[in-house]
Parts: C-alpha cells; structure tokens; sequence
C-alpha cells in the first residue's frame, strides 16, 4: 500500500495512545476468526473525557463530532493493540455511535459523521467505508456525550 494507515495517521498528526485497559468483566477486543469486535470506545484523551454532558441542541453537534473523532481514534488504538498492528485488517464493516442527547436533539446522524469521516479519512475509501447505525441515549459511562464500537474483517491470512 503506498499511502499506509500509519502513513495518514502521521499526516494528520495522530500519535494513537495506549489503549485503556477494561474497567470491569469484557475485553476491550475480542477476535473470533475473520472478525475483530471493539468494544465502546468514550471519547478520552490524556485519560480523561474529553467531551461530556448531553447534547441539546444544534451547537451541539460540533462538539459531538469532536467527541466521535476522538472515539474513533480509540478504536485504531485498541485495533492496532489487539492485531499488533494494520496489516490484518481488510475492511471496517460497521460502527454503532451511541450519542447521550436529550430528546428533543435529532442529529445523531451528523455526530457520527465526526467518526465516519476521520475512519474513512484514515482507513482509506476502501477499507473505511463501513455500515452504521447513531442512536440517542439517555446517558454514557462517566457522562461522555458518545461511545463508538466498532466490527473489522480481517485479511483470512493473518
């Protein structure tokens, strides 16, 4: 690959942190044969939430897309932890963006396109598009105003 994940991380100056390790009973990756499942994914950054509160209203979603960026790079972080790397990922097939907002917020859809577009930004037009769902929640783990998990088909030779 000329342009490598690693190569568009660096562009777009992204160093991916440590992943965080489980709080509780889960994994934060499970790989079961061809496919690799991460779990929810808050917006932290420097081991705090970056982004917290209900979303409300319109000037909101600028802040939601930060929050779901910031979940996407989450999840290349537990990615790359669980796989030892890119090389075994073929495609990312869906993300789920929970969005903590209050009812009358209707633009889940447009939060999530603060992940979509940095996943599909990094993975590239192939391996980054993904299917997807963004669903209003009442609340998220430590007040986050999103939570992103994530299924990746891998490469059957890896």
């Amino acid at each position: 690959m000329t342009n490598s994940i690693e190569e568009r991380l660096a562009q777009a100056g992204i160093e991916l942190p440590v992943p965080g390790a489980p709080v509780a009973n889960y994994l934060a990756a499970v790989r079961a044969g061809d496919t690799l499942y991460i779990s929810g994914q808050l917006p932290l950054q420097d081991g705090k939430v970056a982004e917290t509160g209900l979303l409300t209203g319109d000037g909101d979603v600028e802040r939601g897309q930060r929050a779901a960026r910031q979940c996407a790079v989450n999840i290349l972080a537990q990615a790359k932890a669980a796989l030892d790397g890119f090389d075994a990922i073929e495609r990312l097939i869906k993300i789920g963006v929970f969005v903590a907002s209050s009812p009358e917020f209707a633009s889940q859809h447009l939060v999530a396109n603060g992940a979509s577009d940095f996943l599909v930004e990094i993975l590239g037009e192939t391996i980054g598009k993904h299917a997807r769902a963004a669903v209003g929640m009442s609340a998220l783990p430590l007040d986050a105003s999103v939570e992103i998990e994530a299924i990746f088909a891998l490469k059957s030779d890896c």
